[in-house]
């Protein structure tokens, strides 16, 4: 079997090509593979190469292609050539494994490096020329939508207990039907191996699964092994997240994992709380889960224009957005969309008013600078804001402000 270089055009772009040619005996391996097999994107390209990774730093480099060594002690650099980036990983062997680390060693064995990799679809490699080279099976499991560990189960597990948030992950993605009853068992019968991975890891495999079109089945097996709570130790919200899936689905909303983890959590800021700090979220999405953890807002569907832009003024777009998806997913199946698509449409165009006034024209009125000077300009904006953000009367309201008993 063949991967056809006319009908996926990564495969003889100019750049892969001078890649694939300073490297010599390379193959393409893992997703890169896997994606053109399934006729699906192929977005980073993986290589593997029989030689240890300062040869192919050298290689590389003889032919004019930067490199940077980005995980050299695991045997990978970064090959960039007009700013496409390929990931180049030497072949290896694992020498001990402790359940989150590997040793490794390198070697010139294609199967031996296969026989490390996770699951055999992602033990597929590919020649230059697209040749196909498979030594597990991968392909066979590939057409049947089967998620299979290379070797046996609880091995592949211990020696990275991530292997089980993948299998769920790759599931979600490429599986159809049931999940392989002796993977299944064995990442049951492993998940206390969970507690030794990093926050960082376990948010990487979550959000991944969480944003495929519809990770509700994976996730609900995950839950009925006892996995799932392992990560998520609370009374997960299934409905909202199942409805939120269907939404997004029928009005074409690309899949959001943030947004869908605060469907799934209860409606409980210390949840939130948690949760992002066992994930080792960022600042960003750590705020924007807790801004979900109020439990969505069905009310804003009911509110006139004006208080909408006071809301969206308040917010911001994009907290206005997420809360109007949370509510649309938390309302009754079968509610009226139109209000929900009203409420985004709005959003999606509203220009978030700048306040005219500045610090500059309360001290013009006799204010001196202090902190008087904030508090009087925060309460003319509060006019503002609901009188509908107005153009005249601002000046006006701000002499009477003044003129009020503090």
């Amino acid at each position: 079997m063949k991967i056809d270089p006319a009908k996926h055009g990564w495969l003889s772009e100019p750049e892969t090509y001078a890649v694939m040619q300073a490297l010599g005996e390379a193959r393409f391996v893992g997703g890169a593979v896997r994606n053109a097999l399934l006729g699906a994107a192929v977005i980073d390209i993986d290589i593997a190469v029989p030689v240890p990774p300062q040869e192919s730093i050298a290689l590389l480099e003889a032919a004019g292609i930067k490199t940077v060594p980005t995980g050299l002690d695991h045997g990978t650099i970064t090959a960039i050539k007009n700013g496409k980036v390929f990931e180049v990983t030497s072949l290896r062997r694992d020498i001990a494994t402790d359940g989150r680390h590997a040793v490794v060693a390198y070697t010139r064995d294609w199967s031996e490096d296969s026989a490390r990799r996770d699951f055999t679809i992602n033990a597929l490699y590919a020649g230059a020329d697209g040749e196909i080279f498979d030594y597990h099976g991968g392909i066979e499991d590939l057409i049947a939508g089967r998620v299979r560990f290379v070797g046996e189960p609880h091995a592949r597990i211990s020696e990275d207990y991530l292997r089980i948030l993948r299998l769920f992950r790759f599931h979600a993605w490429y599986g159809r039907g049931d999940m392989d009853a002796e993977a299944l068992r064995a990442a049951a019968e492993g998940r206390a191996g969970l507690k030794q991975l990093s926050g960082e890891r376990i948010a990487k495999e979550m959000l991944r699964l969480l944003e495929c079109p519809n990770p509700a089945p994976a996730l609900r097996v995950m839950a009925a092994s006892a996995i799932l709570s392992e990560i998520l130790p609370f009374a997960l919200q299934w409905p909202r997240l199942e409805q939120m899936i269907q939404l997004d689905a029928d009005n074409f909303f690309a899949p959001d994992p943030i947004l869908r983890l605060g469907a799934l959590l209860p409606d409980d800021l210390a949840a939130a709380r948690a949760v992002a700090e066992r994930l080792r979220f960022s600042t960003v999405d750590r705020e924007r889960l807790e801004d979900l953890a109020g439990g969505g807002a069905q009310a804003l569907s009911h509110l006139p224009a004006r208080d909408i832009r006071r809301v969206l003024y308040e917010l911001g777009v994009s907290a206005f957005t997420d809360q109007v998806r949370l509510g649309w997913a938390n309302a009754s199946p079968g509610t009226n969309a139109i209000p929900w698509r009203v409420l985004l449409s709005v959003a999606a165009t509203f220009e978030k008013p700048r306040f005219p006034l500045t610090g500059r024209d309360v001290m013009a009125l006799g204010v001196p600078e202090g902190p008087r000077v904030g508090k009087i300009l925060s309460a003319v904006e509060d006019w503002w804001i609901d009188q509908d953000f107005p153009d005249d009367g601002l000046i006006d309201k701000l002499k009477e402000t003044l003129r009020s008993p503090e």
